[in-house]
């Protein structure tokens, strides 16, 4: 991705007045959704630059690579904003655990539909 192909998507992603976005991180080949976490504009600059999922974390006030310290890296595939510019969708390889529980997906409690569980 060129320089200017970062910048443009900076320039189109809306921040909160906190200087956050929402990033959902999908499998890319199952489409499995994997974990939301927030992204500033460095992190997503960092993203887009390296190719690996660099995110903010708000507990801790900080920059955080998934994977730092578990090992547990997502290689980014392909980058997209929604219509609006206020979500980052993350197609990645995830590598081990996406959640910080161990489980592979942040999504995994029991799923409600309308009318009962599934």
């Amino acid at each position: 991705m060129s320089p200017d192909d970062v910048d443009d998507v900076i320039t189109r992603t809306r921040f909160t007045s906190d200087g956050l976005v929402p990033a959902i991180a999908q499998q890319w080949d199952t489409r499995e959704v994997l974990m939301m976490a927030w992204m500033t504009s460095e992190t997503l600059r960092e993203t887009l630059e390296t190719g690996r999922a660099v995110y903010f974390s708000r507990s801790r006030g900080e920059r955080w690579a998934k994977g730092d310290t578990s090992g547990h890296v997502q290689q980014v595939r392909e980058v997209r904003l929604d219509c609006d510019g206020d979500t980052v969708l993350l197609l990645v390889e995830q590598v081990g655990a996406a959640c910080h529980t161990g489980d592979r997906t942040c999504f995994d409690a029991d799923a409600v539909t309308p009318g009962g569980t599934v």
